[in-house]
């Protein structure tokens, strides 16, 4: 039997409500590996046709949490970026993403960025995901067509990001 987004959101719902984001964020993980791992999920969610380059496809009305399909037809890179006061985990469903995570290493003040430094970079590959809490700065790179699930602590359509720059 296929995972279902209904199952994810509901696994993913209660595991919020039992801790800490530090502490849940990784558990969270799993169940989106396991939602990845699954070719009729991925097929239902990601598969449609003329989705566009995100779409929310689930939203908690009592978390808040959202679940994303985000869908690259060709190579796209997002600069240095963290997620304001929200976390978020990304799960690779096809295709290849090289991450960056950057650590601050000069913190921006009123209108002055945060400057940023490279410090590990690898490679989510399809059925891996990886939970970025709050804070994190991280950047993806793909060279050529991908799909992944993101589920986000919030809405991010709504959240303003912290201003930050490489180094």
């Amino acid at each position: 039997m296929a995972y279902t987004l209904e199952a994810l959101a509901t696994d993913i719902r209660n595991t919020l409500k039992s801790g800490a984001i530090s502490v849940t964020g990784p558990k969270v993980v799993a169940f989106v590996e396991k939602a990845l791992k699954d070719k009729e999920f991925v097929q239902v969610n990601l598969g449609k046709p003329g989705m566009k380059t995100r779409e929310i496809i689930f939203e908690d009305p009592e978390t808040g949490f959202c679940v994303c399909a985000h869908t690259y037809e060709g190579a796209a890179e997002s600069p240095a970026h963290d997620h304001g006061p929200s976390w978020a985990i990304y799960g690779q469903a096809i295709g290849v993403t090289e991450m960056t995570d950057w650590k601050i290493v000069k913190k921006g003040e009123g209108d002055q960025p945060s400057l940023v430094e490279a410090v590990r970079v690898y490679k989510l590959e399809p059925g891996m995901a990886k939970f970025y809490d709050v804070g994190a700065v991280h950047s993806p790179k793909r060279d050529s067509a991908t799909k992944l699930i993101r589920v986000e602590g919030k809405n991010l359509d709504t959240v303003k990001r912290s201003n930050i720059k490489a180094a």
